[in-house]
């Protein structure tokens, strides 16, 4: 039988993931500091309802409640020995809930960052990493996980870690990583590396793509850049977006995330036409923000790429390095492709961009 993530994205256009994790089990009662994946274990209907809330929004796919789910986050809470078990568990439970809602939803299992810096630049080797990944793939793929889905990450390392490991578990494996620092993430990785990483992994990814970051607008300029890197690589990947809800803000003594429905909607529009198949929302997003990015899928009518003027009217702002990959003058920040290197004409055409705004 055909991999049930690989069988909807022969059947659907577009595919909806879900929200936030932590933003929605803090609204359930989780406390600033404690590790999530206690939950399921201590508190499995609270896991289960927050799965079901997704379900219910209309997401096709749903994220495991296994963000920190490695050993090495585990280890700061003293529970580097349950990573078996809160993994496989936490699949579990949405398997349970998938099967009672009697909707086809992909069951993907969560495997964020192990925190640790990778050689060079820090302690961490790559084959430290494979071991911690691979023990995480196996717990959710026993669980019942139908894909692996690698995300936030920022180092090519810890990505070839990340791939390595989880192919032990030989379930499609999908790749974000967070783009938050002038079109690059934290160390540096722009969306045309990611697109030429393709060639140094073990295995094929079945998409990759962003998430998190810096919000709304900087994923869908970093969905246009990925676009147009896999335009002159000649590929035509899955392209992934789960940009957080707006920006965060400090209110009454807690985060608040300034992204509206009606914004998380004009987001969803925006990157399916800059190139994402794969469409949901990150920190702060909440199943009514899901739920009304569903309508937005359904009644979605193909338009061309967005121009960075579209972007910033209605998302805001656009960091420099996101900007100048964005209208192909790739030597400037890195880039989208590589040094000297200018967009393809049918990456231009796609990207229907005014370089006297840029």
């Amino acid at each position: 039988m055909k991999n049930i993530f690989l069988a909807l994205l022969d059947e659907k256009q577009t595919l909806l993931i879900d929200g936030a994790t932590g933003t929605n089990l803090f609204a359930l009662g989780l406390q600033s500091g404690d590790s999530p994946e206690f939950w399921n274990i201590d508190f499995p209907e609270r896991v289960a309802a927050h799965y079901r809330s997704f379900i219910d929004a209309g997401s096709d796919i749903v994220l495991t409640n296994t963000f920190g789910g490695n050993s090495y986050r585990l280890k700061l809470h003293n529970a580097e020995d349950r990573v078996i078990e809160f993994n496989r568990a936490a699949a579990r439970i949405l398997v349970e809930e998938v099967s009672d809602s009697g909707r086809r939803v992909v069951v993907a299992g969560s495997m964020g960052p192990t925190g640790e810096i990778f050689a060079p630049a820090g302690l961490m080797t790559i084959e430290e990493g494979e071991i911690a990944f691979a023990e995480q793939a196996l717990a959710l793929k026993e669980g019942g996980a139908d894909v692996l889905w690698i995300e936030t990450l920022s180092s090519i390392e810890e990505c070839q870690a990340a791939v390595q490991g989880a192919s032990v578990a030989g379930l499609p494996i999908i790749l974000t990583l967070s783009i938050e620092t002038n079109g690059r993430t934290m160390m540096g990785i722009t969306p045309s590396d990611l697109v030429n990483l393709q060639a140094d992994l073990p295995t094929t990814l079945a998409a990759y793509g962003t998430n998190c970051g810096l919000g709304a607008a900087e994923v869908v300029a970093a969905i246009i850049n990925m676009r147009q890197a896999a335009d002159l690589a000649g590929n035509d990947p899955i392209l992934v977006a789960k940009g957080n809800c707006g920006i965060p803000e400090w209110v009454d003594g807690k985060i608040c995330y300034s992204g509206t429905p009606e914004l998380m909607a004009s987001y969803t529009e925006m990157v399916i036409d800059a190139g994402a198949r794969i469409v949901g929302g990150c920190c702060g997003t909440t199943p009514a923000h899901i739920a009304v990015m569903r309508k937005a899928i359904d009644n979605h009518v193909a338009g061309s790429a967005p121009s960075h003027d579209d972007i910033t009217s209605i998302l805001g702002v656009i960091t420099s390095g996101a900007k100048a990959q964005m209208r192909g003058d790739l030597t400037i920040a890195g880039g989208a492709a590589g040094p000297g290197k200018k967009a393809s004409a049918r990456g231009r055409r796609r990207q229907k961009t005014d370089s006297s705004v840029l």
